[in-house]
């Protein structure tokens, strides 16, 4: 893994920027392959920006000076790029079309040049970032579990309404559904809002335990069932958002409504784990248990 260490800012900040020149040629002139050559240059500064994460939060871990993992305004920065980096990246497999990166790319520039302005700023305090962690874990998974049991709703009214049209069954005037069209569409964005929050939800989840690990608090352990099926359900609406995204056929018709309703399934057996574990309460560490044992 010692290549990893090589990966510097300058590395996905030229990418960024190499992609960021191709969409201005978009306006300019009409280059072969050249939403291949965006999508390759921002994918390969999305995964030379991940990398830098990993180390940076692998080496504040390692230093055991009581900082917690991205507790920073420079690991903020960072870390904001990303995320809208990897929007991006997204919007630009959906809809190839749209110049979106002459918009999100500066800011993911500016946000990048920011981390070196904010470079020498002291850390959070301790108690402080983890506050702000366990918030943004909490509201992202509501937010997604919100984003999931809607698109499950939304899914439901698809099929039904497909079938009362196919058989040529009237409803009646108080029991209106909106349109097909309206709902394949709501599916889809409810898909990938979901697929985000999550994804957010739970890599706010992880470097809080990286921090409360290394302080001798576990928060959950990494073979929790309840963190075992949240990743399993992150990577059904990863999987399904990218076969959505990509195999055209996916947006029309019952496909999206049939995903959006599998990943709710996802959704109730991962909350189910989360209960059954008791998933939300903190575990105190070996040496204060054995403390309260030994009391009179």
């Amino acid at each position: 893994m010692e290549f990893l260490s090589g990966v510097t800012i300058v590395c996905f900040a030229a990418s960024y920027a190499v992609a960021f020149v191709l969409e201005v040629l978009r306006c300019v002139r009409r280059l072969p392959l050249r939403t291949v050559l965006i999508v390759g240059w921002t994918a390969a500064g999305l995964l030379a920006h991940t990398i830098f994460l990993y180390e940076l939060a692998r080496s504040e871990s390692a230093a055991q000076n009581g900082r917690l993992v991205f507790s920073s305004w420079y690991d903020w920065s960072l870390l904001v790029a990303w995320g809208v980096a990897a929007a991006y990246l997204g919007l630009l497999i959906r809809r190839p079309q749209n110049a979106t990166g002459l918009f999100l790319l500066p800011l993911v520039l500016l946000l990048i040049a920011g981390a070196f302005f904010f470079a020498e700023r002291a850390p959070f305090e301790r108690a402080a970032a983890e506050r702000v962690w366990r918030t943004i874990h909490a509201a992202a998974l509501l937010f997604g579990t919100v984003s999931v049991t809607l698109g499950f709703a939304a899914g439901a009214m698809y099929l039904y309404q497909s079938y009362r049209l196919k058989q040529k069954r009237p409803l009646p005037q108080w029991f209106r559904l909106p349109t097909l069209e309206w709902l394949q569409r709501f599916n889809r964005e409810a898909l990938l809002i979901s697929t985000v929050a999550l994804g957010i939800g739970l890599l706010a989840g992880i470097v809080l335990n990286i921090r409360l690990q290394s302080g001798g608090t576990s928060l959950v352990r990494w073979s929790d069932p309840a963190v075992l099926s949240s990743l399993v359900l992150l990577g059904w609406l990863v999987a399904a958002t990218l076969f959505e995204s990509i195999y055209r056929p996916a947006r029309e018709g019952r496909k999206v409504a049939y995903l959006t309703i599998a990943s709710f399934i996802f959704l109730v057996l991962a909350l189910g784990f989360v209960l059954a574990t008791k998933h939300a309460t903190p575990r105190e560490s070996g040496a204060a248990r054995s403390k309260e044992a030994a009391a009179p």
